[in-house]
């Protein structure tokens, strides 16, 4: 196992995502299961 230097942990390139991408993935998941619930059982607005 080699240490390393501040530098060299700078320019280390991790594999995770972002949290902008993590939303997005929550935000379209969240999106395309309330168009299929409301696509299937489509409620009358009460007004």
């Amino acid at each position: 196992m080699q240490l390393l230097n501040e530098y060299e942990l700078q320019q280390v390139v991790g594999g995770g995502i972002s949290f902008g991408l993590g939303a997005a993935i929550v935000a379209g998941i969240v999106f395309l299961a309330s168009f299929i619930d409301g696509y299937v059982r489509p409620l009358a607005c009460r007004s």
